[in-house]
């Protein structure tokens, strides 16, 4: 009698440890447990440690409550402005009623994944090619709200969203770094002539300043001939500037003019009285017929 009572006991016992082990669960901190009890969903969301549930008449589904990094792939488009693109992007989101995650939807990383793909190329085609590049901080809010808009009714809620990287065709690329080197080349001369400005009213002030003491240029002459004579050079190039001339020229005593010898004084040479030009033509035409008498 007592080795049937005993016998009896340890089977209970093991039936007991039997049913306990199959209606323990350890649900972690990170998750939530939600119950179905022959189908139906509890009221209750078992919290993180350990719970209890009716064996073969409940079922437990844990929820991961952390938040998701999911990459969604990249997908092709044409901007508004008809540049053809390939964008990718990364979705950050977290369960926050695991209920509705469980019980709304049927596989909620999954939608969430179709809709960003689908939000991510809506983007694509209403935005220019300017605003994919550099304004995409506007891009990333607009889309965390297309996404977030119907996964509020799956219990999911929408944390971040990031455009990672935009990929164009090799001809644009080509073209934009043509365009940025133009620039470069047009800001570099720019900045070019203005140092050419500013270094003519430098020099333009340093001539005043000569022109007013010409032993300054002499002294920058011979500063000149010291800087090349450090190089160790075997030629020696010297400037001689066109103000050094004519600082010389002014500096020289100017040479006394010689007097000339005085020239003797030549006599005044007679004077012949003037005939009248009737009288001479009568004395010319006397000696004429002088000379036929003569033959």
């Amino acid at each position: 009698m007592v080795e049937e009572l005993v016998a009896a006991g340890i089977a209970v016992g093991s039936a007991g440890v039997v049913y306990a082990l199959a209606a323990a669960r350890v649900v972690k901190q990170y998750e939530r447990g939600v119950v179905f009890r022959l189908g139906k969903l509890t009221d209750s969301v078992r919290g993180p440690g350990f719970t209890m549930i009716l064996p073969f008449v409940d079922r437990l589904r844990k929820v991961n409550m952390q938040i998701v990094t999911m990459p969604v792939p990249a997908q092709d488009g044409i901007t508004r402005d008809n540049v053809t693109v390939r964008v990718d992007a990364v979705i950050y989101f977290k369960v926050i009623d695991p209920a509705d995650a469980v019980i709304q939807v049927e596989d909620y990383q999954f939608a969430v994944s179709q809709m960003a793909q689908t939000s991510l190329r809506s983007i694509i085609g209403k935005s220019d090619l300017d605003d994919l590049l550099s304004n995409r901080e506007k891009l990333n809010q607009g889309l965390e709200l297309m996404i977030d808009s119907p996964a509020i009714g799956w219990g999911v809620q929408i944390d971040r969203v990031e455009i990672k990287d935009v990929s164009l065709p090799e001809t644009m690329k080509r073209s934009m770094a043509r365009q940025a080197e133009a620039d470069r080349e047009r800001r570099a001369r720019v900045i070019n002539a203005d140092a050419e400005l500013q270094a003519s009213k430098k020099l333009a002030e340093a001539a005043g300043v000569m022109s007013e003491q010409p032993a300054a240029l002499q002294l920058r002459l011979l500063q000149t001939v010291v800087a090349v004579a450090a190089e160790k050079n075997s030629t020696l190039v010297l400037p001689f500037p066109v103000e050094l001339l004519r600082f010389l020229e002014r500096a020289a005593p100017l040479p006394t003019e010689p007097t000339a010898p005085a020239t003797p004084e030549v006599p005044p040479a007679p004077v012949t009285p003037e005939v009248p030009p009737a009288q001479a033509h009568s004395e010319i035409g006397d000696a004429g017929n002088d000379t036929q008498k003569n033959l």
